[in-house]
């Protein structure tokens, strides 16, 4: 696996004390919303503005270092490991895990009708219970769905 330092630089990025930041926060917490990489920043190297974030955020998303997911109105980020992988979102508490596309290539890039649109990306989103949420049962469920609507920093699921 390259050093962020590499990914810049084979993207034809400048290597910035924030973007290396970024990348590692990214790396140790995946799915996470700016304002947590903000603070995994912060606490990692010091001061950092919440523009500076943002602006390396999308510079590395046009770059496709990192992989933007909008999930229920609000953006999470994610190295981009271009291996076609999809995710699982708890709708109880939020957790989102990675899984493998079922077919293993990525067929869904070939829409049945594309509208003249050069089809780039497809995600797929499957939404459930996690393990723990469903062994809570009903109890728990309507007060922990609007927590996991603003949650910016979601549990995170191994699968």
């Amino acid at each position: 696996m390259p050093t962020p330092a590499e990914s810049l630089r084979a993207a034809g990025l400048r290597v910035t004390r924030p973007r290396v930041a970024v990348l590692e926060a990214l790396a140790r917490e995946p799915h996470t919303s700016a304002d947590a990489v903000l603070a995994q920043v912060r606490e990692q190297g010091g001061p950092v503005s919440r523009q500076a974030v943002y602006d390396v955020l999308h510079a590395l998303t046009q770059a496709r270092l990192v992989r933007r997911l909008l999930i229920d109105n609000a953006s999470r980020y994610e190295l981009d490991t271009h291996d076609n992988h999809h995710h699982l979102l708890c709708r109880g508490c939020g957790a989102l895990a990675d899984v493998p596309c079922a077919v293993g290539a990525a067929p869904c890039l070939l829409p049945s009708h594309d509208h003249g649109f050069e089809v780039e990306v497809a995600d797929v989103l499957y939404s459930g219970l996690c393990p723990t949420c469903r062994a809570a049962g009903d109890r728990g469920a309507d007060a922990t769905t609007s927590t996991a609507r603003t949650s910016t920093t979601p549990r995170r699921m191994n699968v």
